[in-house]
């Protein structure tokens, strides 16, 4: 990616940091939601900009998850207490671009002398992100895509060849695995981006009517009555017949816990945990794959997930020089490197990205086959249904997904019914967001 900066982003030096007390830099809060190994990185990107320059100073503070991330700025944003720059993820996109407490990143680039080659940023990347006519509202930065990770040395006792692309191969891998002696196949944990929201994706099938919410506010949620149906009755039908288990926090060990250990052979998740598993599992061979579709539907492109970095309002224009300069710094290839090197996120320009396959990056170990997220991002062209999903109080219904999905696997009732009461409130949320920004439409 090409940048000119007006105050340059200089090498890393490590040494002259301490040659300007931190009272004389221009300091900025970062309120960023990732925790755990990943959170780690996200305040050595901070420690690397302080320690690569002597102007500004990114003072960073994880607020425990995305959730609590987005809930804290509102709340801060009371009391005039708000950061400058905020890492929100997919599902808060909708209510922050109607907000209106935010500085466009496409604005503020231009505004302080910062050339950025927009059109480097993948489409699949872009579109979340940017308005109609191409403008970025927030900056990509920890970008992912879900995958499968699977045991190869499970697979291979199970005489199961090669990893399964369609749902019906998934099914019969399943039933392998369990005749070869595993009393786990699949780790599930219910998952609204990874079996709503990018299944509907690889589909082509609507989440939402008006093109997934970009059309308009006028939106009602569909997915109780497309393909999202048939497939959570399987995944309830597969628990029901052992072949797949509930492992999340609350059932005593997570999806990835109960791969890593050697318990369960499948799981879905981010490639974000692409370098975690790596770490964790160094007693058996595995893999990644994209994620599976239905025989008798033409595959589409997965969409972005992860989070962007926004901009909010109310800051002085010192503070935001050096936010400017902190985005421009995250952009750079050898900073997308370092992200990358130190999680399992992808690359969010292409030039970067083509810059790491004529290196080889993607060659060596621990990166072999990590860019599959890349082809599972980019296997299509996006459509006016994979292209993202736009929709006001997207936090509060993924939660009320999660909740009645649960309660279906708990017995308390059918699928069907519990998708449909999902819809019915999502639905509530949809109104109520609708009249609340009343005259308004998306960008």
């Amino acid at each position: 990616m090409t940048m000119k900066l007006a105050c340059s982003v200089a090498a890393l030096a490590i040494a002259a940091a301490g040659s300007v007390g931190a009272q004389d830099r221009v300091k900025f809060e970062y309120w960023y939601g990732l925790t755990g190994d990943l959170g780690a990185v996200v305040l050595e990107t901070c420690n690397r900009f302080n320690a690569s320059q002597d102007k500004y100073e990114a003072v960073c503070i994880g607020q425990d998850g995305y959730d609590q991330a987005v809930q804290n700025t509102i709340a801060a944003f009371r009391a005039n207490q708000h950061p400058t720059l905020l890492q929100s993820f997919d599902a808060g996109t909708a209510d922050l671009m109607l907000s209106g407490e935010f500085y466009p990143v496409h604005k503020l680039m231009a505004d302080t002398g910062i050339e950025v080659d927009w059109d480097d940023y993948f489409p699949g990347i872009a579109n979340y992100y940017s308005a109609s006519t191409g403008e970025f509202f927030s900056m990509p930065w920890n970008s992912s895509t879900p995958v499968y990770y699977f045991n190869k040395d499970h697979f291979a006792a199970a005489g199961i060849t090669e990893a399964p692309l369609t749902w019906e191969g998934m099914e019969a891998a399943f039933y392998a695995l369990r005749d070869s002696g595993q009393a786990c196949a699949l780790a599930y944990a219910p998952s609204t981006w990874i079996d709503l929201e990018q299944f509907s994706m690889v589909h082509n099938v609507p989440v939402a009517s008006n093109d997934n919410g970009y059309a308009g506010l006028d939106t009602e949620l569909l997915f109780n009555t497309t393909q999202h149906v048939q497939h959570m009755e399987n995944i309830q039908r597969w628990i029901g017949e052992g072949v797949a288990q509930i492992r999340t926090a609350q059932s005593g060990m997570t999806a990835r816990d109960s791969f890593v250990s050697g318990e369960c052979s499948i799981f879905f998740s981010s490639i974000a945990d692409h370098n975690t598993v790596h770490k964790l599992a160094p007693s058996f061979a595995w893999d990644v794959q994209i994620i599976p579709v239905y025989e008798g539907f033409a595959r589409h492109n997965t969409v972005v997930g992860g989070a962007s970095l926004w901009v909010l309002s109310g800051k002085t224009d010192a503070e935001y020089e050096a936010a400017a300069n902190y985005l421009a710094f995250l952009a750079t290839k050898p900073e997308q490197q370092f992200l990358l090197e130190n999680t399992g996120y992808i690359p969010v320009t292409k030039s970067t990205y083509d810059a790491l396959l004529a290196e080889g990056f993607y060659a060596r170990e621990p990166f072999i086959n990590r860019d599959i997220a890349m082809k599972s991002l980019t296997y299509t062209e996006p459509t006016n249904l994979t292209r993202g999903i736009r929709l006001g109080s997207f936090i509060q219904i993924r939660a009320e997904w999660v909740n009645e999905v649960q309660a279906a696997l708990a017995g308390q009732k059918t699928m069907q019914e519990a998708l449909d009461t999902a819809v019915a409130r999502g639905n509530d949320l949809l109104d109520r967001f609708e009249r609340t920004y009343a005259g308004k439409t998306f960008p």
